[in-house]
C-alpha cells in the first residue's frame, strides 16, 4: 500500500483490509482518490471500510481501476457503490504534472495484476508500483527500463518452488531485474514473514525493503 501527493491531494494506491490502522499511522481522516491494482483480497479488502469512512463524512469517494477490474470489485461489494464512484482508467490519468496509466501484468498461478506508471510532464521523472507479477513478458517489462524508481512485490528470499506454482517474484529475482532493467532506485514492497529487512547483503545499492512510515521523495 503506497500514500502519494501528488500535488493535487492524497492519492492511495489499493485498499488492503487493514486500510483503517494505515490511515491512522499515516495520519489522515480522508482521501481524494484511490488507485487499485486487481481485485484480490490483500488490495481491496478495507473497501467496506472506506466506504464507511465516506458515508460518515458525507463524501463520495473516487477509485480508479482498469476497466476489467471494476466489476470483480463491485460484484463483490455491491453496496459500496453509493459512497465509492469506480471509474475505468481506460485512458491515462491525468494528476496535477503527472500522467498516469496502467498495464496488466502477469500474476502467475493468481491470473493478472496491473502495474500503475507516473510520469512527470516538467522532468520526465518516470516511477512504476507494481506489487504482484511474476515472469513477465518482454513487452511487460518493457516500462521498467531506465525508470527513476520501481516499487515491486517479492514476498520471499528465495522461493523454492516451480515457477508454474507461484504468483510474485522472490528477491533474488528482484535483484537480477534491477540489474536489467537498471532502474535508479528499487524499492521491495509485499514481503511476507520470510524476509528480515534489516539483512541487506542480497542487494546491491540501489536496492532496499520498504518499510512502514517510509517516504520517497519522488523528485524536485
Amino acid at each position: 500500500m503506497q500514500i502519494a501527493n501528488l500535488e493535487t491531494g492524497t492519492t492511495w494506491i489499493d485498499c488492503g483490509p487493514d486500510w483503517g490502522s494505515q490511515m491512522e499511522n499515516a495520519g489522515l481522516r480522508a482521501l481524494d482518490r484511490m488507485l487499485i491494482t486487481h481485485a484480490h483480497y490483500d488490495h481491496i479488502g478495507g473497501l467496506p471500510e472506506w466506504y464507511d469512512a465516506c458515508r460518515w463524512t458525507d463524501q463520495v469517494g473516487q477509485a480508479y481501476c482498469p476497466p476489467e477490474v471494476v466489476p470483480d470489485i463491485t460484484s463483490r461489494f455491491p453496496w459500496i457503490m453509493s459512497r465509492i464512484r469506480f471509474i475505468p482508467m481506460e485512458q491515462p490519468l491525468v494528476l496535477g504534472q503527472w500522467n498516469v496509466r496502467c498495464f496488466r501484468v502477469h500474476h502467475g498461478r493468481n491470473g493478472y495484476s496491473y502495474a500503475f506508471e507516473f510520469v512527470h510532464t516538467g522532468n520526465g521523472y518516470r516511477w512504476i508500483y507494481c506489487p504482484d507479477a511474476i515472469d513477465m513478458t518482454e513487452q511487460q517489462q518493457a516500462p521498467f527500463y531506465g525508470a527513476d524508481l520501481v516499487l515491486l512485490g517479492a514476498s520471499f528470499v528465495k522461493e523454492p518452488y516451480p515457477l508454474e506454482t507461484r504468483s510474485i517474484y522472490d528477491v533474488e529475482e528482484a535483484v537480477e531485474l534491477f540489474e536489467r532493467w537498471k532502474p535508479d532506485q528499487m524499492v521491495l514492497t509485499h514481503m511476507s514473514h520470510d524476509i528480515d529487512v534489516n539483512v541487506r547483503n542480497t542487494m546491491p545499492e540501489g536496492v532496499q525493503f520498504a518499510r512502514d512510515g517510509m517516504t520517497i521523495k519522488l523528485c524536485d
